[in-house]
């Protein structure tokens, strides 16, 4: 009896729901994931230590005036350059421009080698990225049937052609609002859509009134005790009457325009299907197209319908383009429909890219006066030692401030990359070592195991006969 009693009392205990760890995927943790913004105060000074940012203040007080140009709306069609060595957060900035701004406006990177596809033209690249950085706001006022679903009755019909199978002519179905009930007969097409977006008495829905388009909102929250445990998103019922007009505001870019018109309408047929199949995945979008959405754009603009929204377009290692990329450039900087333009790049004096002059940054003379150059700096060993602790507490590592120190030293006498990629190495060692924080022996031990780009390359002088050439 013991045993018996033991067994149920087992069987009955409570799950421990609160305990259980889950096991959705940790979002990755990537170069700049510390980067929450520029890090400036109200005046607009740059803090010495502020969103993820350490020094660069004169950058970043730059950085932060073209914000505010952008949020102005006067800096379309304009270009920035960041210059300056590696590893002194030119991406970082562009990336802190981009949370200044927010999602509403459109951030769009890419890396100079990009444009050299066999599938696409250099210039089509460069224009699809263009227009990748260009928002449309469109503002619509539709009249919507909006409520909580009471009732669904599918009415069927005799089939016309004949037979026993009947056919459904139409749906009653009754919507519930905070200030009374309305039925509508809906098109069978209609009801097709409800039973796409999986419609069930107790949703809350609107249907637009001119295309018929379903939209399920959620669970009316007067379900929300239905179930202990439900994975269910629950809105309030709907205020107002059931037939209403409502704005509804939609941002999309104008790539996104000229994706959904450049797509084939194809047949059914055999030919039709196997030819979209044969077809290449990528495509370029003719020029004729982008001038009639740039017509209708223009014209819902003129209307008040829509609002044009300039992003940013962010070129890094803009040195690899080659001379007619930058023509091109010069062009599309001129378009009355261009983003603001941010170009990166590490190269001093070199080359232009298909030809032989040399000229600053590996950029064009002509291309150059139309920039607002902002120069990065080296950082110093304190600064070094400050981004390598905030680097580790967002990697989650526990290091003391000797090893950072250490760490900042090796990192002025290498490169900040490379004392930022010996963090996950350190701590490894550390904790094969059974340290609960990353000591200097720690960052010592690790030194010996990794060389950095000039000990490597030391060595390959010093033992060059023993390579094979």
């Amino acid at each position: 009896m013991a045993t018996t009693s033991t067994t149920t009392s087992t069987s009955s205990a409570p799950m421990r729901i609160a305990e259980v760890q889950s096991t959705t995927k940790q979002q990755r943790v990537a170069s700049h994931t510390h980067v929450k913004g520029l890090g400036l105060a109200e005046d607009g000074t740059a803090l010495p230590v502020g969103s993820g940012f350490i020094g660069q203040l004169q950058a970043r007080e730059a950085m932060g005036y073209v914000a505010e140009l952008i949020k102005s709306k006067k800096m379309a069609g304009r270009a920035v350059l960041l210059a300056g060595p590696p590893g002194t957060g030119k991406t970082a900035l562009a990336l802190g421009l981009s949370q200044e701004l927010g999602r509403k406006v459109p951030f769009c990177p890419m890396i100079g080698s990009e444009v050299f596809s066999s599938e696409v033209k250099k210039t089509e690249v460069l224009m699809e990225n263009f227009r990748r950085a260009i928002g449309l706001r469109i503002k619509e006022s539709k009249e919507v049937y909006e409520g909580e679903v009471c009732e669904i009755t599918p009415e069927e019909t005799t089939n016309p052609l004949g037979g026993y199978a009947k056919t459904l002519s139409h749906v009653l179905i009754t919507l519930k609002t905070a200030k009374g009930t309305k039925q509508l007969k809906l098109d069978p097409a209609i009801y097709e859509s409800m039973q796409k977006e999986k419609v069930v008495i107790g949703d809350v829905i609107y249907i637009e009134a001119n295309s018929g388009a379903v939209k399920r909102m959620g669970r009316s929250d007067l379900y929300a005790t239905e179930h202990d445990l439900e994975a269910e998103e629950y809105v309030p019922l709907p205020k107002g009457d059931v037939h209403k007009k409502k704005d509804i505001v939609q941002d999309i870019t104008l790539h996104d325009l000229d994706v959904a018109n450049a797509k084939p309408q194809g047949g059914q047929d055999i030919v039709s299907v196997m030819g979209q199949f044969m077809k290449p995945r990528k495509t370029e979008i003719t020029e004729k197209l982008r001038l009639e959405i740039n017509k209708v754009v223009n014209k819902y603009i003129e209307q008040g319908v829509a609002e044009l929204v300039p992003g940013v377009l962010f070129i890094d290692e803009v040195h690899m383009l080659d001379i007619e990329c930058f023509s091109y450039l010069n062009r599309a900087l001129e378009s009355s429909l261009a983003p603001i333009v941010v170009f990166a790049t590490n190269r001093g004096v070199c080359k232009v890219r298909g030809t032989n002059t040399s000229s600053p940054h590996g950029i064009p003379l002509d291309l150059l006066d139309r920039l607002l150059v902002i120069r990065t700096m080296v950082y110093s060993p304190p600064e070094l030692s400050q981004i390598i602790l905030i680097r580790a507490e967002t990697e989650g590592i526990r290091i003391t401030e000797e090893a950072a120190l250490l760490l900042s030293a090796i990192g002025s006498r290498t490169s900040l990359r490379f004392a930022l990629q010996m963090l996950t190495p350190t701590s490894i060692i550390a904790t094969a070592n059974g340290n609960v924080e990353v000591t200097p022996s720690d960052v010592e031990e690790a030194e010996r195991l990794f060389f950095d780009a000039r000990k490597s390359a030391k060595l390959l002088t010093e033992n060059k006969n023993k390579y094979l050439l």
